[in-house]
């Protein structure tokens, strides 16, 4: 809870910089690339919210591995989440940028996750739904996930829809166990 809090707030400020001053795609491009840093090279965040460094060196070493690749605007803010010592939210933070930059550009992302490979057909019609109820042009993520048997989960920002056999076996198995049986 404290941690999607955090990535709003921040987010939001980042963003509404961003746009002041026309670097909307460019931040956007900027904070994919960390986050593909961040994935490679794990111990990055942890040395980065650690105790290992002090402040000012952990702010020295944000300049020195991202100050070419990113504008000054974007390095100040990765200072300040290192002094206000929130940096250790930065993935959710990058997450809920990245939502307000598709949202301004009219895009939404959605997870299918399904027991098997879906068919192109079934996805472009999903997709179709998708749309017309958000009203944005929508990315679709696809997952397997055999643990559900059947059916599909759809993630749309933060609805689920949940059609998946296992989850209509546990509703069953719920209104069974509430029965009486004298």
């Amino acid at each position: 809870m404290i941690a999607q809090e955090v990535a709003t707030k921040y987010a939001s400020a980042l963003f509404a910089a961003v746009k002041e001053r026309g670097l909307v795609d460019e931040t956007f491009t900027q904070f994919q690339d960390l986050r593909k840093v961040m994935k490679t090279e794990k111990n990055i965040l942890k040395l980065l919210s650690g105790p290992m460094l002090s402040q000012k060196e952990k702010i020295e070493l944000v300049g020195k591995l991202f100050g070419e690749g990113m504008n000054r605007l974007n390095i100040e803010f990765l200072s300040v989440l290192i002094r206000k010592h929130r940096i250790n939210y930065l993935p959710e933070v990058i997450d809920e940028l990245e939502y307000l930059i598709e949202m301004e550009k009219g895009i939404s992302r959605a997870t299918l996750i399904t027991a098997t490979r879906s068919n192109p057909e079934d996805d472009r019609a999903l997709i179709a739904k998708l749309e017309a109820k958000s009203g944005t042009k929508v990315m679709l993520e696809k997952k397997v996930d055999p643990s559900i048997i059947g059916g599909a989960i759809v993630i749309l920002r933060n609805e689920i829809i949940d059609g998946s056999i296992r989850h209509s076996l546990d509703q069953l198995e719920e209104k069974l166990s509430r029965i009486r049986v004298h």
